[in-house]
Order: structure tokens, then sequence, then C-alpha cells
């Protein structure tokens, strides 16, 4: 087997033979061109070529204030968003983050504090999730926490030198099911946190 890049892991199969990975880029993150043999149904082998962009693991997470009715939200500009009909670039979010060598929980606590100012404890995970597997190595872990305006310790905004610039949005519950059907939030990890939210009864 082909020596693996940072951070991957292929266990031994019986219907997958990995045979090349090609960098084809590093100047942000990475992005690789891998070639495999796949046993497809009908026990024939066939050869493969795919791109797959790694840019590390991610958390985020819903941060809801049950006593005020609202939700803890983020606004910054997104280019690929942009880009591909966003017409502003900006998309509402979850707080939300790359793990660095974190784990998870640890990873997400610091971002909630950097973009929203809040210090919170103990976040519950609620889902493990492969957003975009076609393309994208990233593992997005998802979580959940309850706060009130006291775990608001500072004003957020993101690290300038990581060219940040979030605005900390505050919306009533009521709100998020109109901002989902008209457009306003379409970022698909906060969809799928509220989503949650309302199935679980989290804003009862």
């Amino acid at each position: 087997m082909t020596d693996l890049p940072k951070g991957w892991s292929i266990p031994d199969q019986d219907h997958v033979r990995l045979n090349d990975i090609t960098c084809l880029s590093d100047n942000w993150y990475h992005l690789y061109r891998v070639s495999f043999d796949l046993k497809r149904s009908d026990g024939t082998w066939q050869t493969q070529e795919r791109e797959a962009y790694d840019r590390g693991n991610g958390a985020g997470i819903l941060l809801y204030n049950r006593g005020d009715r609202t939700v803890i939200l983020t606004r910054q500009f997104r280019l690929p968003s942009f880009v591909n009909g966003n017409e502003d670039g900006m998309l509402i979010e979850v707080p939300a983050g790359l793990l660095d060598d974190r784990d998870p929980a640890s990873a997400v606590i610091a971002e909630v504090e950097e973009e929203t100012g809040y210090k919170i404890g103990k976040p519950s995970l609620v889902f493990d999730l492969f957003m975009s597997p076609g393309s994208v190595t990233e593992r997005l872990h998802l979580f959940v926490a309850e706060v009130t305006r006291d775990h608001q310790e500072g004003e957020g905004g993101g690290l300038e030198e990581e060219g940040e610039d979030i605005h900390v949005l505050e919306i009533p519950f009521a709100d998020l099911v109109p901002m989902m059907a008209d457009g306003r939030i379409r970022d698909a990890k906060t969809v799928i946190l509220i989503q949650h939210a309302l199935l679980t009864g989290l804003f009862d």
C-alpha cells in the first residue's frame, strides 16, 4: 500500500485495494488524486480515480437559550457560497471550526468563545457526519449546549489574523423555521442542528 497522508486511516477490506495517492495541491489544505480498485456487486474489479479534498475534521454547535427562547448564531462572508449564487456571500451559521489536532469537544468550546464570546461547559454530542463524502474527507462533529446570558463574557467576532469578521446574532426560536424556509438560513450544519432541536424538543 502507498504511504497515507497524515490523518488518513484505511482499514483492510476485501472490496477495495488502494493503488496510489498523489498530492495535487497543498496551498491551503490538501487535494489528493487517489487510484484504487473497487470490487463491484457482480464480483468484477474496476480501477477508479477520484479526487479528495482534505481540510481536516471539524465541529459545530447549536447554542440555545431556553429562558429567552433564542439561539446564538453567527454571520460571516463565505467565498465558495458567493461564487455559487449566494448574492452577498454572507451565511448565517452555528459556531464552528476545524479541530486542529484537538478533540471535538475542546475544539468547539474554543470556537464558541472566539466567535461569540460565550464560555460554555461540556457540550452534548448529537451527530458525527460526513457532509460532502463525494469529494471532501471532513467529518463534522455536531453538538448542542444550553446557555444563558451569564455565559457571555466577551464580544466574540473571531480572530482578525485568520481573516474572520464574524457578527454574533441572537435569533428567536419562532423565527428559525421561516428563516430556513425562505433561505435566510441555508447552511447545512445549521439546518441539521435546528431540525434536531425541533424534533427532540430542545426548544420546549
